[in-house]
C-alpha cells in the first residue's frame, strides 16, 4: 500500500470520525407551526396569539387589521395547500436539526433558535428570515415548483419552491451571517463571496446535494463541470475576473434562466448564476490547497483566496 493510499485513506477517516462527533451532539428541533395556529384561531383567541407570537405583529397595524387577516379567505386556502402538499415535516425537523448541529459544532457561540412557520402570501423574495434567536420560514413558499399558486412566476425562480429547499435556504441566510466579505466591486468579488457561500454548505449540510446546495438539476450541474474549464477561459480571456462592470453579476451570477456568455450555443444550455459555480470551485481548490481553518476561510478576501487557490480546471 502506497503511502499516498495511507494518507488517503487517513484523511477519509478522519473525516467520517469528524461527521460522527458532530452527528453525536444533542439537538431536538421542533418547528413551531404559527401557519396552523393563526389559520385555526378564532378572533376571541387573538390576544393570546399575539402574546406568545408579539414579534410576528408589527405595531404599524392595529389588532383588527390582523383579526380581518385571519378570517381571510386566501390565507385560509394557503393554509390548506400547506397542509395539503407539505408532505414530510419529520424529514424537515431532522435536516434543520442536522444543520444546527453543524452549526454549533463549527460556531461554538450559535444558540438554537425557535424554528416558526409562517404564511407570506407567497413573498418569494423573503423566503427565510433568520436573527440570534428566531428562524421564520414562509412556508408557502415551498409548496412545489409546479402549484397553482406559482403561475406567473418565472420557472427559474419557481424551481427552488419545494420543501427540499427549506433547509438550504436556511443555510444560505446563516452563511450571510458569518461570511466576512469587502464591498463588491468586482465580479470576482461576487464569485468568491456566493462559493464561500456554497462551501459553508458543503460544511453544514453535507447531507445535501451538490445539486441541492446550487439549486440545479443534476443535468445543470453536470453540464457546469463537463464546460468549466471553457468557462473558466471565457473569463480569463476577455479580463472579467476584476472587470467591474455592472451588468456583470446579472450575466453570471444572480438567478436566471441561464447565464450570458452572448454566444447562442452556450446561452441555450448554460444554468444561471455560473459565476457562483466556479467560485465554488476556486474556494474548494483553495481549502484543499492551503492550511486554514474553514472559520478562517470565511474572513479571507476575495484577491487572497483566488492567489493562493491553485485552481485550474482541466479541459475536458
Amino acid at each position: 500500500m502506497t503511502i499516498f493510499t495511507l494518507l488517503l485513506l487517513g484523511s477519509c477517516k478522519k473525516e467520517k470520525n469528524f461527521e460522527s462527533e458532530i452527528a453525536s451532539l444533542p439537538m431536538d428541533v421542533h418547528v413551531e407551526r404559527f401557519d396552523q395556529l393563526f389559520a385555526n384561531s378564532k378572533p376571541e383567541e387573538f390576544s393570546k396569539l399575539k402574546t406568545d407570537y408579539a414579534f410576528l405583529f408589527s405595531e404599524k397595524y392595529k389588532d383588527s387589521f390582523w383579526i380581518a387577516k385571519m378570517q381571510d379567505t386566501l390565507m385560509h386556502e394557503l393554509a390548506a395547500e400547506v397542509d395539503k402538499n407539505i408532505k414530510d415535516f419529520p424529514k424537515i425537523e431532522t435536516e434543520i436539526a442536522d444543520l444546527f448541529r453543524h452549526l454549533s459544532f463549527y460556531f461554538p457561540r450559535f444558540q438554537q433558535p425557535r424554528v416558526i412557520t409562517a404564511i407570506s402570501y407567497v413573498d418569494y423574495r423573503n423566503k427565510i428570515f433568520v436573527n440570534d434567536s428566531i428562524a421564520i420560514i414562509s412556508i408557502d413558499d415551498y409548496l412545489g415548483s409546479e402549484h397553482k399558486f406559482y403561475n406567473g412566476i418565472s420557472k427559474y425562480i419557481r424551481d427552488e419552491f419545494n420543501e427540499e429547499q427549506i433547509v438550504v435556504d436556511l443555510a444560505a441566510q446563516y452563511a450571510q451571517n458569518y461570511i466576512f466579505q469587502t464591498e463588491h466591486r468586482t465580479l470576482l468579488d461576487d464569485m468568491i463571496y456566493y462559493g464561500k457561500q456554497l462551501y459553508f454548505m458543503d460544511k453544514v449540510i453535507p447531507f445535501k446535494t451538490d445539486a441541492e446546495k446550487i439549486a440545479y438539476t443534476q443535468e445543470k450541474l453536470e453540464w457546469s463541470k463537463a464546460n468549466e474549464f471553457q468557462i473558466w477561459q471565457y473569463f480569463v480571456d476577455r479580463e472579467l475576473l476584476f472587470s467591474t462592470d455592472s451588468k456583470l453579476p446579472g450575466r453570471f451570477i444572480n438567478p436566471a434562466p441561464f447565464s450570458k456568455f452572448q454566444l447562442e450555443q452556450i446561452d441555450n444550455e448554460s444554468p444561471g448564476k455560473i459565476g457562483q459555480f466556479i467560485g465554488w470551485m476556486i474556494v474548494r481548490s483553495y481549502m484543499e490547497n492551503n492550511e486554514v481553518s474553514f472559520q478562517e476561510m470565511l474572513s479571507k478576501s476575495a484577491e487572497e483566496i483566488f492567489n493562493n487557490s491553485n485552481y485550474k480546471p482541466q479541459e475536458k
